[in-house]
C-alpha cells in the first residue's frame, strides 16, 4: 500500500517567497487520503549555515532526521522544495545499491556550495545525490552517474554544465515516446527506480504555483505516460513530488488537476 509523507520543508528554496512552499504541500496533502498521509512537522525558523556553504543547514539536518524516523517502503514523498529527495533516499529501506533515479526538473540542481549562486540546497540536490557536495547532507554512497536519468531539464547555471557528463539526459521532446524514460531505466540494469518530480518541470501553461517557471517544459498527461508505462517495467521503490508554490488558495486550486495526475502516475 502506497503511503505519502508530507514534508513541508522550504529552507532548501533560494526563491525570495520560498514559504509558499508551506502552502503548497498543505494544498496537496489536503486531496490525499487521510488514513495513509503523513505531515511532518518540520521546523518553521531559518536554521543557520553551521560554517558552510549552505543557507538554512541548521533546519535541513533537522527536517532530515524526520524524514529519516518516517520513511518507510513504497513512500511517495511531497515536498516542500526539491531537496526532500535527498533526505528520503539516504533514509530508503534496503539501501540504494539497486536503485536508479529519474529526475524530473526543469534545473540542473548540480550546484557544489563553492558554485551555487545562492547557497540555497535545492540547487545542489542532485549533485548532493550523486553524493558530492556538502557531507553532512550528500548521500553515502551515491547514487553512480549511470543510473540517472535527467528527463525535461533546461535551466542550468554554467557551472553546472560539465558537472552533468554520466547522466542520461532525456529532452521535453524525448517523452513524446511513451516509452522512452522506460527504456533508459531499464538500460541501467537497475532492479528498482525512484522517481523525482519537481513540478517545474511541467510547461507554465500547465502550472503556475512554481517559483522560477521555464518555458517549453512538459504537458502533465506527458509525464504520466512516461511514468506509468516505466512502472510496467521496473519496480517503482518511492517517489517525490515537490516545488509546488501557489501565490493563493484560488491557484493552488487550479493547479491540482495537474498535480493529481502525477500523484496517479506515481501511485
Amino acid at each position: 500500500m502506497v503511503r505519502f509523507l508530507v514534508v513541508p520543508q522550504w529552507q532548501g528554496s533560494p526563491a525570495p517567497r520560498a514559504m509558499l512552499l508551506v502552502d503548497g504541500a498543505s494544498a496537496i496533502a489536503g486531496d490525499l487520503p487521510r488514513a495513509s498521509t503523513t505531515v511532518l512537522d518540520v521546523p518553521v525558523e531559518a536554521g543557520e549555515s553551521l560554517g558552510t556553504g549552505v543557507r538554512r543547514l541548521s533546519a535541513l539536518l533537522r527536517t532530515r532526521e524526520l524524514v529519516d524516523a518516517a520513511m518507510t517502503t513504497d513512500t511517495v514523498v511531497v515536498g516542500g522544495d526539491c531537496s526532500v529527495t535527498v533526505a528520503a533516499l539516504a533514509a530508503l529501506p534496503g539501501g540504494t545499491d539497486d536503485l536508479a533515479v529519474v529526475w524530473c526538473d526543469a534545473h540542473a540542481d548540480m550546484n557544489t556550495p563553492e558554485t551555487s549562486p545562492s547557497g540555497a540546497f535545492s540547487g545542489m540536490a542532485l549533485r548532493a545525490v550523486l553524493g558530492e557536495g556538502e557531507p553532512q547532507l550528500a548521500l553515502s554512497p551515491g547514487i553512480p552517474r549511470d543510473r540517472v536519468i535527467t528527463v525535461g531539464m533546461r535551466d542550468l547555471d554554467d557551472a553546472e554544465v560539465a558537472a552533468l557528463d554520466g547522466l542520461t539526459p532525456l529532452s521535453v521532446a524525448d517523452l513524446d515516446d511513451a516509452d522512452a524514460l522506460a527504456a533508459a531505466v531499464v538500460a541501467t540494469g537497475a532492479s528498482r527506480v525512484w522517481v523525482h518530480i519537481d513540478v517545474d518541470v511541467l510547461d507554465p501553461a500547465e502550472i503556475a504555483g512554481v517559483s522560477s517557471a521555464s518555458p517549453f517544459g512538459l504537458a502533465p498527461a506527458t509525464l504520466s505516460a512516461a511514468i506509468r508505462a516505466l512502472r510496467t517495467r521496473v519496480p517503482l521503490a518511492g517517489a517525490t513530488i515537490a516545488g509546488f508554490a501557489p501565490r493563493s488558495p484560488a491557484d493552488a486550486v487550479e493547479d491540482l488537476g495537474a498535480l493529481l495526475r502525477l500523484v496517479g502516475a506515481v501511485a
